[in-house]
């Protein structure tokens, strides 16, 4: 089924180091417009850069507090800035994200698009500074927020589980260090730390801003080129690339094994994607995943979960970046080896082609209304053409319907035959 394409796009350096993709479209109501500081992630700089567009979010020189941003915000129709953190394989990428009424739905001759974009500039290139200084008073409320926040992951445990499973498989490589950064390193920030990490972004990051909305892209870029007209030079700018390990370091799977007061076992698995990620092929990956374990008719949610009971819930994940697949599953502590023996097989099943009809036309069907979901609201929409942007191999996510439609069963089962176990996880409980 051919998916028509309801918007028109174009890419362009409109500054130095500044790139900005616009979606045009007059399919929404509201617009979005993201300003996105892309660098690499590295355990020493992580909470800094989560911390950032916090504190600049808490007021600029000219609407120095929350009060008066939000009489501004609220000025403009309603029209919503919060912090923005994003984790793309190896890339850290921080910024904004601004929502508002499309210009179509409000009093002719305003210019919402023109002063959000004002504002973005403002919060980004004009923060209240004290001596010089980010305001310590910021700093230290919005750190305690961000502790609180990486604290705060432990009590989902099928998140924490995840997280767990990728800091110690992937220890020593950038992967391994969440989005939030380290408790650690949050704690030890001060207002000088974060002011001179604020200063090194501006002129060094890469910057991808993304817009959504029925505007013209002439327009787009005007506003944008006036809101960003204070922004330092950007001749430093380093394009950043996620490190990619085809194969496990080991050639037998490494386990990791967790105790905590849990009364639900956690069983998380580490696969490497293999030979398939020298050149990518991003729909067949999706569609192996909706096969194996990343949609409701999956071999995991069949068979691990359904047929025989062995796990609360079971799926897969895939982060198309950095080459890794994730299967997580909720297990009771007496089942772990079985449902682990059971998932493996899964995997072996889809390596052998062991794959009704039903099974890869509903894989394919899951898929493509996944795609249409997020093209159906502005903010999926610019998600999907940031994944795309900073892709090792770029793909036009308006073309990715019909690749997805595209894909053979043989595509499938090549993307799939290198995958290898890297490492398993068990949370348990401590008794």
């Amino acid at each position: 089924m051919e998916l028509k394409t309801l918007h028109e796009i174009f890419r362009s350096e409109i500054i130095p180091g500044v790139s900005l993709t616009c979606v045009k479209t007059g399919k929404f109501k509201t617009g979005c417009l993201t300003v996105n500081l892309v660098n690499g992630l590295k355990r020493e700089t992580a909470a800094l850069s989560a911390l950032l567009p916090r504190v600049l979010r808490r007021g600029c020189a000219l609407l120095p507090d929350m009060e008066k941003l939000a009489e501004a915000l609220d000025e403009l129709y309603g029209t919503r800035i919060e912090p923005l953190v994003r984790k793309k394989g190896e890339l850290h990428c921080v910024g904004f994200y601004a929502d508002y009424p499309d210009d179509r739905f409000v009093p002719p001759g305003e210019s919402v698009l023109e002063k959000t974009a004002d504002l973005l500039g403002e919060l980004l290139l004009c923060p209240d500074l004290h001596d010089g200084l980010l305001r310590s008073d910021y700093v230290e409320s919005e750190k305690s927020n961000l502790i609180d926040d990486i604290r705060a992951t432990i009590n989902d445990k099928r998140a924490y589980s995840v997280d767990r499973l990728l800091e110690e498989m992937c220890d020593g490589e950038a992967y391994g260090v969440g989005k939030l950064g380290g408790e650690n390193e949050a704690g030890a920030i001060t207002a000088e730390s974060l002011t001179a990490h604020y200063k090194n972004l501006i002129t060094k990051s890469r910057i991808e801003i993304y817009y959504c909305g029925s505007a013209e892209h002439e327009r787009v870029c005007s506003a944008l080129r006036k809101a960003l007209r204070d922004l330092p030079a950007r001749s430093d700018a380093k394009e950043v690339r996620t490190e990619v390990l085809l194969h496990p370091a080991q050639d037998s799977p490494r386990r990791h094994i967790e105790k905590l007061d849990v009364t639900q076992g956690k069983l998380t698995a580490g696969f490497r994607l293999g030979n398939a990620m020298e050149a990518p092929d991003y729909p067949a990956f999706m569609v192996f995943n909706s096969l194996y374990g990343g949609s409701v008719t999956s071999k995991l949610f069949m068979n691990v979960r359904e047929r025989l009971s062995l796990c609360y819930y079971a799926s897969s994940m895939l982060d198309k970046h950095k080459g890794i697949m994730i299967v997580a599953s909720g297990v009771e502590f007496s089942k772990f080896d079985t449902a682990l023996q059971e998932i493996l097989e899964q995997l072996e099943n889809v390596k052998n082609g062991d794959i009704s009809d039903w099974e890869f036309t509903s894989a394919k069907r899951f898929v493509l209304t996944s795609i249409r979901a997020a093209m159906d609201r502005p903010g999926g929409l610019e998600e999907l053409y940031f994944d795309s942007t900073v892709a090792a191999v770029p793909y036009d996510p308006a073309e990715l319907c019909d690749k997805v439609e595209a894909v053979t069963l043989g595509r499938v089962l090549e993307t799939a035959s290198d995958i290898r176990t890297d490492m398993i996880y068990m949370l348990r409980g401590e008794e």
